[in-house]
Protein backbone atom coordinates (compact mmCIF):
# COMPACT_ATOMS: atom_id res chain seq x y z
CA UNK A 1 0.00 0.00 0.00
CA UNK A 2 1.46 3.41 -1.19
CA UNK A 3 1.61 5.79 1.71
CA UNK A 4 3.15 10.08 1.32
CA UNK A 5 2.41 12.90 3.50
CA UNK A 6 4.48 15.17 5.51
CA UNK A 7 5.90 14.45 8.85
CA UNK A 8 6.22 17.36 11.24
CA UNK A 9 5.28 19.12 14.62
CA UNK A 10 2.73 21.18 14.73
CA UNK A 11 1.15 20.74 11.18
CA UNK A 12 -1.94 22.43 11.99
CA UNK A 13 -0.95 25.83 9.47
CA UNK A 14 -0.14 23.65 6.44
CA UNK A 15 -0.81 23.62 2.88
CA UNK A 16 0.91 20.80 1.73
CA UNK A 17 -1.71 18.33 1.45
CA UNK A 18 -3.96 20.68 -1.04
CA UNK A 19 -1.00 21.31 -2.80
CA UNK A 20 0.01 17.36 -3.49
CA UNK A 21 -3.37 16.67 -4.46
CA UNK A 22 -4.33 18.96 -6.84
CA UNK A 23 -0.96 17.76 -8.46
CA UNK A 24 -1.14 13.78 -8.09
CA UNK A 25 -3.32 11.00 -7.77
CA UNK A 26 -2.43 10.12 -4.24
CA UNK A 27 -3.25 10.92 -0.95
CA UNK A 28 -1.35 12.88 0.97
CA UNK A 29 -1.31 12.82 4.75
CA UNK A 30 -0.15 15.28 7.29
CA UNK A 31 1.69 13.13 9.80
CA UNK A 32 1.83 14.77 13.25
CA UNK A 33 4.34 13.69 15.20
CA UNK A 34 6.29 14.13 19.00
CA UNK A 35 9.83 13.31 18.51
CA UNK A 36 9.45 9.17 20.25
CA UNK A 37 6.79 8.46 17.89
CA UNK A 38 8.90 10.59 14.57
CA UNK A 39 11.69 8.38 15.60
CA UNK A 40 9.59 5.03 15.72
CA UNK A 41 7.79 5.60 12.13
CA UNK A 42 11.35 5.93 10.89
CA UNK A 43 12.11 2.85 12.33
CA UNK A 44 9.44 1.57 10.61
CA UNK A 45 9.88 2.41 7.22
CA UNK A 46 6.11 1.69 6.81
CA UNK A 47 5.67 4.67 3.72
CA UNK A 48 6.32 5.17 0.22
CA UNK A 49 7.87 9.02 0.72
CA UNK A 50 7.24 12.15 2.88
CA UNK A 51 8.48 15.43 3.28
CA UNK A 52 9.93 16.51 6.03
CA UNK A 53 9.38 20.05 7.98
CA UNK A 54 10.01 21.44 11.33
CA UNK A 55 11.40 19.87 13.44
CA UNK A 56 13.30 17.05 11.98
CA UNK A 57 14.96 18.62 9.05
CA UNK A 58 17.83 17.42 10.42
CA UNK A 59 16.79 14.67 13.01
CA UNK A 60 15.83 12.58 10.15
CA UNK A 61 19.60 12.32 8.70
CA UNK A 62 20.59 9.76 10.65
CA UNK A 63 17.98 7.39 8.85
CA UNK A 64 19.00 7.43 5.46
CA UNK A 65 20.90 5.10 2.92
CA UNK A 66 21.62 7.75 1.01
CA UNK A 67 21.32 11.26 0.66
CA UNK A 68 21.71 13.53 -1.99
CA UNK A 69 25.16 16.00 -2.50
CA UNK A 70 23.18 18.86 -2.10
CA UNK A 71 21.26 18.04 0.53
CA UNK A 72 24.15 16.47 2.50
CA UNK A 73 26.08 19.86 1.70
CA UNK A 74 23.07 21.76 3.30
CA UNK A 75 22.51 19.44 6.25
CA UNK A 76 18.73 19.31 6.07
CA UNK A 77 16.62 17.00 4.05
CA UNK A 78 13.05 17.80 3.72
CA UNK A 79 12.14 14.81 1.11
CA UNK A 80 12.76 10.77 1.84
CA UNK A 81 11.85 8.27 -1.07
CA UNK A 82 11.80 4.89 0.09
CA UNK A 83 12.87 2.45 -2.39
CA UNK A 84 12.57 -1.04 -1.71
CA UNK A 85 13.49 -0.67 1.95
CA UNK A 86 16.59 1.66 1.27
CA UNK A 87 15.55 5.68 2.39
CA UNK A 88 16.74 8.39 0.12
CA UNK A 89 17.19 11.72 1.30
CA UNK A 90 17.15 15.31 -0.88
CA UNK A 91 16.75 19.13 0.23
CA UNK A 92 13.98 20.04 -2.56
CA UNK A 93 13.64 23.21 -0.10
CA UNK A 94 16.46 25.07 -2.06
CA UNK A 95 14.76 24.31 -5.80
CA UNK A 96 11.53 26.83 -3.99
CA UNK A 97 13.95 29.21 -2.21
CA UNK A 98 15.70 29.41 -5.31
CA UNK A 99 12.57 30.28 -7.59
CA UNK A 100 11.47 32.69 -4.61
CA UNK A 101 14.58 34.63 -4.69
CA UNK A 102 14.53 35.28 -8.10
CA UNK A 103 10.86 36.29 -8.37
CA UNK A 104 12.12 39.37 -6.56
CA UNK A 105 14.98 40.37 -7.53
CA UNK A 106 17.21 39.34 -10.45
CA UNK A 107 20.60 38.47 -8.65
CA UNK A 108 22.40 37.79 -5.47
CA UNK A 109 25.99 38.26 -7.25
CA UNK A 110 27.93 40.57 -5.40
CA UNK A 111 25.28 41.06 -2.53
CA UNK A 112 25.12 41.41 0.84
CA UNK A 113 22.52 38.76 2.36
CA UNK A 114 21.55 38.56 6.45
CA UNK A 115 19.76 35.62 6.89
CA UNK A 116 17.16 35.45 9.80
CA UNK A 117 17.40 31.82 12.39
CA UNK A 118 19.75 29.30 12.23
CA UNK A 119 18.22 26.14 12.02
CA UNK A 120 17.57 23.78 9.46
CA UNK A 121 15.66 26.04 7.04
CA UNK A 122 18.34 29.04 7.70
CA UNK A 123 21.19 26.13 6.38
CA UNK A 124 19.24 25.93 3.01
CA UNK A 125 19.28 29.68 2.79
CA UNK A 126 22.93 29.66 3.01
CA UNK A 127 23.37 27.28 0.26
CA UNK A 128 21.19 28.85 -2.26
CA UNK A 129 22.66 32.49 -1.26
CA UNK A 130 26.10 31.44 -1.95
CA UNK A 131 24.92 29.20 -5.37
CA UNK A 132 23.52 32.70 -6.61
CA UNK A 133 26.54 34.67 -5.67
CA UNK A 134 25.94 36.56 -2.83
CA UNK A 135 28.97 38.27 -1.61
CA UNK A 136 28.80 38.23 2.03
CA UNK A 137 26.34 36.11 3.69
CA UNK A 138 25.58 36.79 7.54
CA UNK A 139 23.24 34.75 9.95
CA UNK A 140 21.61 36.40 12.87
CA UNK A 141 20.79 33.76 15.74
CA UNK A 142 20.22 33.43 19.30
CA UNK A 143 23.15 31.92 20.49
CA UNK A 144 26.77 32.89 19.95
CA UNK A 145 28.88 31.19 17.91
CA UNK A 146 32.56 32.61 18.03
CA UNK A 147 33.90 30.24 15.42
CA UNK A 148 32.26 31.29 12.42
CA UNK A 149 32.43 35.10 11.60
CA UNK A 150 29.00 34.68 9.57
CA UNK A 151 27.08 34.26 13.01
CA UNK A 152 25.95 37.56 14.54
CA UNK A 153 23.06 37.66 17.55
CA UNK A 154 20.13 39.68 16.60
CA UNK A 155 21.30 42.42 18.99
CA UNK A 156 24.05 43.09 16.41
CA UNK A 157 21.93 43.63 13.43
CA UNK A 158 21.83 47.38 13.59
CA UNK A 159 25.98 47.30 13.07
CA UNK A 160 25.77 45.53 9.70
CA UNK A 161 22.30 46.97 8.45
CA UNK A 162 23.55 49.90 6.13
CA UNK A 163 25.41 47.05 4.25
CA UNK A 164 22.30 44.54 4.10
CA UNK A 165 21.13 44.23 0.30
CA UNK A 166 18.37 40.92 0.78
CA UNK A 167 16.80 40.21 3.92
CA UNK A 168 15.80 36.47 4.19
CA UNK A 169 13.57 34.94 7.57
CA UNK A 170 13.95 31.47 8.31
CA UNK A 171 12.32 32.06 11.72
CA UNK A 172 9.10 30.68 12.66
CA UNK A 173 8.40 34.30 13.99
CA UNK A 174 5.05 35.67 12.39
CA UNK A 175 3.78 32.15 11.86
CA UNK A 176 0.13 31.86 12.32
CA UNK A 177 -1.40 31.38 15.37
CA UNK A 178 1.17 33.91 16.11
CA UNK A 179 0.97 36.21 13.35
CA UNK A 180 2.58 39.53 15.63
CA UNK A 181 5.79 38.52 15.36
CA UNK A 182 8.98 39.14 13.60
CA UNK A 183 12.73 38.72 13.77
CA UNK A 184 13.99 41.58 12.34
CA UNK A 185 12.74 45.73 12.41
CA UNK A 186 12.61 46.36 8.27
CA UNK A 187 13.18 50.07 9.20
CA UNK A 188 17.01 49.51 10.70
CA UNK A 189 17.63 48.65 6.89
CA UNK A 190 18.69 51.85 4.81
CA UNK A 191 19.60 50.04 1.23
CA UNK A 192 17.80 46.85 1.40
CA UNK A 193 16.42 45.59 -2.37
CA UNK A 194 14.41 42.42 -1.35
CA UNK A 195 12.83 40.74 1.68
CA UNK A 196 11.79 37.30 2.12
CA UNK A 197 10.10 35.19 4.45
CA UNK A 198 9.76 31.33 4.09
CA UNK A 199 6.35 31.65 6.43
CA UNK A 200 3.73 30.94 4.24
CA UNK A 201 0.79 31.59 6.99
CA UNK A 202 -0.18 34.01 6.90
CA UNK A 203 0.03 34.54 3.16
CA UNK A 204 1.78 37.97 4.05
CA UNK A 205 4.03 38.15 7.65
CA UNK A 206 4.13 41.65 9.32
CA UNK A 207 7.68 41.29 7.69
CA UNK A 208 6.51 41.06 3.89
CA UNK A 209 4.00 43.89 4.53
CA UNK A 210 6.32 46.56 6.44
CA UNK A 211 8.75 46.00 3.73
CA UNK A 212 6.03 46.53 1.12
CA UNK A 213 4.86 49.38 2.81
CA UNK A 214 8.63 50.83 2.78
CA UNK A 215 8.11 50.17 -1.14
CA UNK A 216 10.76 47.03 -0.72
CA UNK A 217 9.65 44.07 -3.16
CA UNK A 218 8.44 41.41 -0.53
CA UNK A 219 6.79 38.24 -0.37
CA UNK A 220 6.31 35.44 1.82
CA UNK A 221 6.89 31.67 1.19
CA UNK A 222 3.68 30.59 -0.29
CA UNK A 223 5.43 30.36 -4.08
CA UNK A 224 8.66 28.12 -1.94
CA UNK A 225 6.08 25.73 -0.68
CA UNK A 226 4.56 24.80 -4.11
CA UNK A 227 8.19 25.18 -5.96
CA UNK A 228 9.37 22.46 -3.36
CA UNK A 229 6.37 20.09 -3.43
CA UNK A 230 6.73 19.96 -7.45
CA UNK A 231 10.01 19.24 -7.10
CA UNK A 232 9.42 16.25 -4.21
CA UNK A 233 6.93 14.72 -6.26
CA UNK A 234 9.07 15.01 -8.98
CA UNK A 235 11.71 12.51 -6.36
CA UNK A 236 8.17 10.46 -5.46
CA UNK A 237 7.17 9.68 -8.88
CA UNK A 238 10.82 9.77 -10.63
CA UNK A 239 9.00 12.08 -12.79
CA UNK A 240 9.43 15.56 -14.48
CA UNK A 241 6.39 18.31 -13.98
CA UNK A 242 6.29 21.21 -16.13
CA UNK A 243 6.61 24.85 -14.89
CA UNK A 244 3.15 25.87 -16.18
CA UNK A 245 1.64 23.33 -14.03
CA UNK A 246 3.64 24.59 -10.83
CA UNK A 247 2.17 27.95 -12.03
CA UNK A 248 -1.17 26.96 -12.00
CA UNK A 249 -1.13 24.76 -8.37
CA UNK A 250 0.32 28.33 -7.54
CA UNK A 251 -2.44 30.56 -8.24
CA UNK A 252 -4.91 27.53 -6.96
CA UNK A 253 -3.33 27.80 -3.58
CA UNK A 254 -3.35 31.49 -3.63
CA UNK A 255 -7.12 31.64 -4.56
CA UNK A 256 -7.85 28.97 -2.39
CA UNK A 257 -6.47 30.29 0.83
CA UNK A 258 -6.92 34.34 -0.13
CA UNK A 259 -9.13 36.34 1.80
CA UNK A 260 -11.76 38.85 0.12
CA UNK A 261 -11.88 41.64 2.38
CA UNK A 262 -14.33 44.78 1.40
CA UNK A 263 -13.67 48.59 2.91
CA UNK A 264 -16.09 51.64 2.09
CA UNK A 265 -18.49 53.89 3.55
CA UNK A 266 -21.32 51.95 6.04
CA UNK A 267 -24.33 52.19 3.17
CA UNK A 268 -22.25 51.81 0.53
CA UNK A 269 -22.82 48.27 -0.24
CA UNK A 270 -20.25 45.92 1.77
CA UNK A 271 -22.40 43.47 2.99
CA UNK A 272 -24.34 42.84 -0.54
CA UNK A 273 -21.72 42.66 -2.40
CA UNK A 274 -19.92 40.44 0.00
CA UNK A 275 -22.73 38.27 -0.29
CA UNK A 276 -22.88 37.87 -3.62
CA UNK A 277 -19.36 37.16 -4.41
CA UNK A 278 -19.02 34.49 -1.21
CA UNK A 279 -22.39 33.01 -2.61
CA UNK A 280 -21.00 32.76 -6.34
CA UNK A 281 -17.50 31.48 -5.36
CA UNK A 282 -18.55 29.00 -2.85
CA UNK A 283 -16.78 31.05 0.12
CA UNK A 284 -17.70 31.84 3.84
CA UNK A 285 -18.51 35.12 4.14
CA UNK A 286 -18.14 37.15 7.56
CA UNK A 287 -19.40 40.56 8.65
CA UNK A 288 -17.05 42.02 11.18
CA UNK A 289 -20.04 44.45 12.52
CA UNK A 290 -22.13 41.47 12.80
CA UNK A 291 -19.41 39.26 14.77
CA UNK A 292 -18.93 42.09 17.06
CA UNK A 293 -23.02 43.03 17.53
CA UNK A 294 -23.39 38.67 18.32
CA UNK A 295 -20.65 39.07 20.77
CA UNK A 296 -21.28 42.25 22.61
CA UNK A 297 -24.15 44.79 21.05
CA UNK A 298 -24.79 46.42 17.88
CA UNK A 299 -21.71 49.14 17.12
CA UNK A 300 -24.47 51.64 17.47
CA UNK A 301 -25.07 50.80 20.85
CA UNK A 302 -21.68 50.41 21.81
CA UNK A 303 -20.51 53.61 20.90
CA UNK A 304 -23.36 55.39 22.45
CA UNK A 305 -22.59 54.14 25.57
CA UNK A 306 -18.95 53.09 25.19
CA UNK A 307 -17.77 55.56 23.24
CA UNK A 308 -15.89 55.40 19.94
CA UNK A 309 -12.48 54.25 21.38
CA UNK A 310 -14.04 51.19 23.14
CA UNK A 311 -15.73 50.18 20.23
CA UNK A 312 -12.41 50.67 17.94
CA UNK A 313 -10.96 48.28 20.83
CA UNK A 314 -13.51 45.43 20.51
CA UNK A 315 -13.40 46.25 16.38
CA UNK A 316 -9.54 45.62 16.20
CA UNK A 317 -9.27 42.51 18.18
CA UNK A 318 -12.54 40.78 16.50
CA UNK A 319 -10.64 42.10 12.88
CA UNK A 320 -6.92 40.67 13.79
CA UNK A 321 -9.27 37.44 14.73
CA UNK A 322 -11.26 37.08 11.58
CA UNK A 323 -8.12 38.19 9.13
CA UNK A 324 -6.27 35.13 10.10
CA UNK A 325 -8.69 32.86 8.50
CA UNK A 326 -8.01 31.79 4.62
CA UNK A 327 -10.49 31.45 1.89
CA UNK A 328 -13.47 34.14 3.37
CA UNK A 329 -15.17 37.02 2.07
CA UNK A 330 -15.24 39.84 4.77
CA UNK A 331 -16.86 42.69 5.24
CA UNK A 332 -15.45 45.69 7.41
CA UNK A 333 -17.20 48.58 9.41
CA UNK A 334 -16.80 51.45 8.02
CA UNK A 335 -14.24 52.98 10.54
CA UNK A 336 -12.17 49.61 10.29
CA UNK A 337 -9.05 51.71 8.04
CA UNK A 338 -9.03 54.34 10.82
CA UNK A 339 -6.37 52.29 12.42
CA UNK A 340 -2.95 50.67 10.34
CA UNK A 341 -3.00 47.59 12.50
CA UNK A 342 -6.44 46.61 10.70
CA UNK A 343 -5.12 47.39 7.62
CA UNK A 344 -2.55 45.43 8.07
CA UNK A 345 -3.76 42.02 9.59
CA UNK A 346 -6.63 41.80 6.86
CA UNK A 347 -3.59 41.96 4.01
CA UNK A 348 -2.04 39.31 5.62
CA UNK A 349 -3.90 37.14 4.11
CA UNK A 350 -6.74 39.21 2.10
CA UNK A 351 -6.52 41.51 -1.08
CA UNK A 352 -8.54 44.70 -0.15
CA UNK A 353 -11.13 46.17 -2.05
CA UNK A 354 -12.54 49.47 -1.66
CA UNK A 355 -16.66 49.73 -2.73
CA UNK A 356 -16.64 53.48 -3.85
CA UNK A 357 -20.34 55.00 -3.82
CA UNK A 358 -20.89 58.84 -5.20
CA UNK A 359 -21.74 60.09 -1.80
CA UNK A 360 -25.18 61.10 -2.78
CA UNK A 361 -26.01 57.40 -3.40
CA UNK A 362 -25.28 57.16 0.54
CA UNK A 363 -28.19 57.74 3.53
CA UNK A 364 -27.65 58.80 6.47
CA UNK A 365 -29.16 56.33 9.12
CA UNK A 366 -29.86 56.67 12.89
CA UNK A 367 -28.25 53.08 13.59
CA UNK A 368 -25.39 54.74 12.53
CA UNK A 369 -24.39 57.24 15.50
CA UNK A 370 -20.73 58.85 13.60
CA UNK A 371 -23.20 59.07 10.31
CA UNK A 372 -26.84 59.95 11.42
CA UNK A 373 -27.15 63.40 9.86
CA UNK A 374 -26.03 64.29 6.77
CA UNK A 375 -23.54 66.82 8.21
CA UNK A 376 -21.84 63.89 9.94
CA UNK A 377 -21.51 61.62 6.64
CA UNK A 378 -20.21 64.48 4.16
CA UNK A 379 -17.51 65.08 6.85
CA UNK A 380 -17.17 61.45 7.70
CA UNK A 381 -16.41 60.58 3.76
CA UNK A 382 -14.60 63.52 3.56
CA UNK A 383 -11.53 62.44 6.44
CA UNK A 384 -11.73 58.83 5.48
CA UNK A 385 -11.72 59.10 1.46
CA UNK A 386 -8.32 59.15 1.34
CA UNK A 387 -7.16 56.48 3.36
CA UNK A 388 -9.88 54.27 1.82
CA UNK A 389 -8.59 55.02 -1.58
CA UNK A 390 -4.61 54.80 -0.06
CA UNK A 391 -5.05 51.06 1.50
CA UNK A 392 -7.27 49.07 -1.23
CA UNK A 393 -5.58 46.52 -3.78
CA UNK A 394 -8.44 47.91 -5.86
CA UNK A 395 -11.08 50.58 -5.92
CA UNK A 396 -14.77 49.41 -6.75
CA UNK A 397 -16.93 51.79 -8.45
CA UNK A 398 -20.50 50.22 -6.75
CA UNK A 399 -22.40 53.12 -8.77
CA UNK A 400 -22.83 50.37 -11.59
CA UNK A 401 -24.88 47.71 -8.87
CA UNK A 402 -24.46 44.78 -6.82
CA UNK A 403 -24.22 42.49 -9.67
CA UNK A 404 -21.64 44.30 -11.65
CA UNK A 405 -19.38 45.21 -8.65
CA UNK A 406 -19.45 41.46 -7.97
CA UNK A 407 -18.68 40.81 -11.39
CA UNK A 408 -15.59 43.34 -11.05
CA UNK A 409 -14.22 41.50 -7.98
CA UNK A 410 -14.76 37.92 -9.33
CA UNK A 411 -13.13 38.20 -12.41
CA UNK A 412 -10.17 40.40 -10.70
CA UNK A 413 -9.25 37.13 -8.39
CA UNK A 414 -9.84 34.98 -11.13
CA UNK A 415 -6.82 36.64 -13.04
Amino acid sequence: MERYGLLGHPLGHSFSKEIHESITDYTYELIDLDLENFHKFMEKRDFSAVNVTIPYKQEVIPYLDHIDPMAKTIGAVNTVVNRGGSLWGYNTDAVGLKDLILRNTDSLTGKTVLILGSGGTSKTARYVAADLGAEKIYIASRHENNEDSRFITYDEIEKIADSVDVLINTTPLGMYPKPEGKAADVKVFKNLGCVIDVVYNPLRTKLVLEAKEMGIPAEGGLYMLVSQAVKAIEHFRDCEISDDVKEKAFKNVLKKRQNIVFTGMPGSGKTVIGKLVAERLGMKFCDTDEVIESRYAHPSVIIREKGEAEFRDIESAVTAEIAMENGCVISTGGGAILRQENIRNLKMNGKIFFIDRALEDILPSEDRPLSSTREQLIQVYNDRIDIYRSTCDMLINADCGPDAASDKVIREMSL
